[in-house]
């Protein structure tokens, strides 16, 4: 095996976006997964994409229909699973990517679940106190994707409470000195910005910026 090349042992080298709805996480996991050296992973678009065909997709299924919760392991499952495809394919080429996530891990047993797999260079914390400015991004988002039972302001503010209750002990399981509060009430590609000049100053970045895409 090449020295290049990843060993099925190695883990994933990650960067995890946390932010309530709304605070525009997605936006810029897919804005960064579009230059060379990152590959986005919504851990939404793990679930719509699932095929429920497999073994995992089956198990995830069960659950799901019953209108229950999925198991942290099964989620975690079903997130191996789908980045495990995308190494096969070699859209996700770990020996040179970084892994941007987002949406996972979303709890405490989540992470501890995925540190087997996942090596979180940085997390970036998109923080946007401003609830009412919350509100009204996901408003508008709902209406413009015809999603008009998220519109509710019950339901937005159901979303915003939960996403505080699951991720709040997150921010104390991984060490401050990777944590980057990121200012999201700023226009998007000032947020962007500030994301990128904090990737391009990290050690891990500049030895490995001329790594070949």
């Amino acid at each position: 095996m090449a020295a290049s090349e990843p060993t099925p042992s190695a883990r994933f080298r990650t960067f995890l976006f946390f932010g309530a709805p709304g605070s525009g996480k997605g936006t810029q996991g897919r804005v960064l997964g579009m230059i060379p050296r990152f590959f986005h992973c919504a851990c939404g678009d793990v679930f719509r994409s699932l095929d429920t065909r497999t073994p995992i997709g089956r198990e995830y299924v069960e659950y799901s229909s019953r209108g229950e919760l999925v198991p942290d392991d099964v989620t975690v499952k079903l997130w191996k699973a789908s980045i495990d495809s995308k190494v096969d394919s070699h859209a996700f080429k770990p020996d040179i990517d970084f892994l941007v996530l987002d949406g996972i891990p979303r709890n405490k047993a989540q992470a501890e679940l995925m540190e087997k797999h996942c090596d979180v260079v940085q997390v970036f914390h998109l923080s946007c106190p401003d609830r009412s400015e919350l509100m009204r991004r996901i408003r508008k988002r709902s209406i413009k994707e015809n999603r008009l039972d998220d519109a509710s302001d019950e339901v937005i503010q159901n979303r915003i409470r939960q996403y505080e209750e699951e991720t709040k002990q997150l921010f104390d399981f991984y060490s401050p000195e990777i944590l980057t509060n990121i200012n999201a009430e700023q226009s998007p590609i000032k947020v962007l910005q500030d994301i990128i000049y904090t990737i391009t100053s990290l050690r891990i970045w500049q030895e490995t910026k001329d790594e070949v895409h």
